[in-house]
């Protein structure tokens, strides 16, 4: 069941889109090591076709995800990645993908934008999944502005 997270930020979308979509492979460890042991890129060179790999620590249901990088427009601040292993395509999803567009704002600011698209296995259901998975939308976005605003030098 798709669905679309939108969060306000006081960070140029510049900013948000390097550090949170780009470059999450290196941040999101230093951020949220809790819930992200480590990640990768683990094949390609960042750009489009490359596959990254998340790996989390036991706070989560399952051990991985891959993730293809299908699209990225580094002007427009929008890319589109596909889950291509682990996480819930072990269980419950046929395939999942999230189109991000982080949109600047008159205020110098952004709206960080996640648009999900999820085909779920024959008799699979959501249950709560989907509201973890905006819940932690969420937090990648406010997790990135926190850094980011502490650390203005960052990512610019």
């Amino acid at each position: 069941m798709p669905f679309t997270v939108e969060v306000e930020s006081p960070v140029s979308a510049a900013r948000m889109f390097k550090a949170a979509l780009v470059d999450w492979h290196n941040l999101g460890p230093k951020l949220a090591p809790h819930v992200l042991a480590s990640a990768s890129i683990i094949e390609g060179d960042g750009g489009v076709g490359s596959i990254r790999q998340l790996n989390f620590t036991s706070v989560m249901p399952f051990r991985c995800v891959k993730e293809r990088l299908d699209f990225v427009d580094h002007e427009k601040f929008e890319c589109k990645v596909t889950a291509i292993g682990g996480g819930h395509l072990e269980t419950i999803l046929e395939s999942a993908s999230v189109l991000f567009k982080i949109e600047p704002t008159s205020t110098g600011g952004c709206i960080c934008k996640a648009v999900t698209g999820s085909k779920f296995k024959p008799g699979a259901h959501a249950g709560d999944e989907e509201a973890k998975a905006k819940e932690a939308l969420v937090k990648l976005f406010k997790g990135t502005e926190a850094y980011l605003l502490a650390n203005p030098d960052a990512y610019v």
